[in-house]
Order: C-alpha cells, then sequence, then structure tokens
C-alpha cells in the first residue's frame, strides 16, 4: 500500500495463530470449506457423473513459432473459446513422452492473447521442458462458475479451465500432471483461487497485482456498492457471477483467496505488487489507483498467510497497473514456477 517500502522478502512461518475496469471485487470474508471443490482428479469425466465433458477442440491454429491456438467447443461455456498454447522444442501430439504446464491467465478487459502480445513469454520460455497454457478467461469471467441468479450454467470458467481444459490438454496434447499457474490482475485472482479450491492440482503460484483479497474492506449489508469501481466492467451485471455480497455470501467467501488461505499449505507462492506510483519501468505521472488497491489487498493476502505460518516469496516495489511491470514479475518468478515443476 503506498507508504509501504519497497521489498523482496521471503515470508517465514510466524508464531500463532489497465484502467479501473481491471479492478476485481473488494468485499467480504470468512470461508464456507463446505461450498470449496475438493481437489479432483486427472481425468477427462465428472467425478459427480461419470459423465465425459463433451469439450472438444474444433480448430487448431499455428500462429507463430511454438504458438498453437485451439478453439474448444465448451458445453461450460455454451459456446467455442479459446486457448493459446506455447509448445516447447521436441513436442509433438504423438511424441512419447509427457510435458509439465504453466498455467498464465490473463487480467480483467482482455484475453488468452495477452501474455504473448504483453510480455516477452515466448522467448522466456524458449528453453524450458514445459507447455504454457494461456486461456481465454473472459472480460470479467472472475475464473468463476457463475451463480446467474441461482440458475448456474454459463459461463462457467472454473469447469472450462480445470476439466474440460484439462482433460483436453492431458488427453491429447501430451501434458502431464505436474502443473503451476500465474497470473496478473484478474488472472492473479485465478493463480491463488484455483490452488486454493482444488488442492494438489498445481504445486506453484504466482500473482502479480493481483485481487488475491476479494472480501477487502466490505462493510457487511453495504449491498447497494454494486462492487463499485472495483468491478466496473462495461456491460457486466455483476450480480451475476458470485450474487449479491449479502444474500450470496457462502459464494463469496468460498471465492476468496484470502479466506481459503489455509488451502494453499504445501504450495509454492509469490505474491508481487507496486504501490502505484511510477517506478524505474515508467509509468503515470500520479498515483496509479488500481494498482495502489492490488497493492493493499496483496498486503492483506500476505498477512493472513503469514498467520498460517505458510511461507511466499514477495515483492513490493513502486509500480503500476501495467505490462512492463507484470513482464518483470514473470522473470522474478520464473525460476521458482520451473524450480516447482523440477525443471532446470
Amino acid at each position: 500500500m503506498p507508504g509501504r517500502p519497497a521489498l523482496l522478502r521471503r515470508s517465514t512461518p510466524v508464531a500463532g495463530p489497465g484502467s479501473l475496469a481491471l479492478l476485481l471485487p473488494l468485499v467480504l470474508a470468512a470461508a464456507l470449506a463446505a461450498a470449496v471443490p475438493a481437489a479432483r482428479p486427472a481425468a477427462a469425466t465428472s467425478p459427480a457423473t461419470g459423465a465425459v465433458t463433451g469439450a472438444k477442440v474444433i480448430a487448431e491454429t499455428t500462429v507463430a513459432p511454438r504458438t498453437i491456438d485451439l478453439t474448444v467447443q465448451s458445453p461450460a461455456m455454451g459456446a467455442q473459446e479459446k486457448v493459446r498454447l506455447l509448445v516447447p522444442s521436441g513436442w509433438s501430439k504423438n511424441a512419447t513422452r509427457t510435458w509439465p504446464t504453466l498455467w498464465l491467465l490473463h487480467g480483467g478487459v482482455d484475453d488468452y492473447t495477452a501474455w504473448t502480445r504483453g510480455t516477452d513469454v515466448a522467448a522466456l520460455t524458449a528453453d524450458s521442458p514445459v507447455i504454457v497454457v494461456m486461456p481465454e478467461g473472459g472480460s470479467c469471467g472472475n475464473y468463476s462458475d457463475w451463480w446467474n441468479y441461482g440458475n448456474g450454467g454459463p459461463p462457467e470458467w472454473e469447469t472450462f479451465h480445470m476439466k474440460e481444459l484439462r482433460a483436453i490438454l492431458e488427453n491429447g496434447y501430451r501434458a502431464n500432471g505436474r502443473r503451476v499457474i500465474a497470473g496478473n490482475s484478474m488472472g492473479g485472482l485465478g493463480a491463488m483461487l484455483y490452488p486454493a479450491r482444488f488442492p494438489g492440482m498445481f504445486a506453484a503460484a504466482a500473482a502479480f497485482s493481483g485481487y488475491v483479497d476479494t472480501l477487502y474492506d466490505y462493510k457487511p449489508g453495504d449491498d447497494s456498492i454494486g462492487w463499485g469501481p472495483s468491478f466496473s466492467c462495461p456491460g457486466t451485471d455483476w450480480r451475476r457471477v458470485w450474487g449479491a455480497p449479502d444474500a450470496q455470501a457462502a459464494i463469496w467467501h468460498a471465492h476468496n483467496p484470502t479466506d481459503l488461505a489455509g488451502r494453499l499449505a504445501g504450495v509454492r507462492l509469490y505474491v508481487a505488487s507496486g504501490n502505484g506510483t511510477a517506478g524505474s519501468l515508467g509509468g503515470l505521472p500520479f498515483t496509479d489507483p488500481v494498482e495502489a488497491a492490488a497493492n493493499d489487498v496483496s498486503h492483506a493476502f500476505v498477512d493472513r498467510l503469514d498467520a498460517l505460518g505458510i511461507p511466499v516469496t514477495t515483492r513490493f516495489f513502486d509500480g503500476q497497473h501495467s505490462w512492463p511491470y507484470w513482464q518483470r514479475d514473470l522473470h522474478d518468478a520464473y525460476p521458482m514456477l520451473m524450480r516447482a515443476l523440477g525443471v532446470s
């Protein structure tokens, strides 16, 4: 938060207990574990029904060296969705070996092309034996299956990613069961939310300017705010996502990484955020309110991890909500992510 010094630290266990549209919800607190799914096996079937997912790749396009775009017909989404892959040297769908995956999630008001468009991720990963998975996550999808006023149904981003796409990758694109995840802004929410909601799914997780305490500073009873500036995605009916903060409190609780922090024990964690002021990589001549807010929630999330005795590597710095800083964050977190995969 503004006024805190920049630092790079490794937290140790403690005794005792791009526009405002990129901001994610800052609302409510406390988790209902019963509302959170247990880890699911890497399979193409639903553990509830045993039925195949029905998702399938209907188009595959090579858009650059190592870069493949998939078009997936998704029952969970009720639509065709895009996924971008960066494949390693020697990869083929018919290879006898498999590769671990690095999932990179994009931020709000962006799409599956964000990381290759905004960073040098292709060059960074060129010599790494890893498949980089960059799925579409929606303008304001929040990496969640939407409540839809109690009706459920599409969009079901969590199901699309964690069940349908995972099965496609592991059954048809030579991905194995070793996974790590990272994301920026809204993608930072997803990068901590998925490992918490699916324990054992990811070996490491990194959030860059992420909204990792979605219930930060909420005042119960103030449903009128409608997430206010924190969720001002044009054309989005915000109540479709998790409902109203009080009336659907259980859903909100079950989608807050800070509330679910205890489920991240054993996952290697990295959290980075700027304080909103222009740093060494440039920026606006005034404090960026989006990054300043991300900084507040990142500190709150780290404080919760510390209280639980869960180690986390952190980097807080002068910087803003923009790609130059997220590229630097990815470079900084990358060695840890690769170590978690057993990749040199």
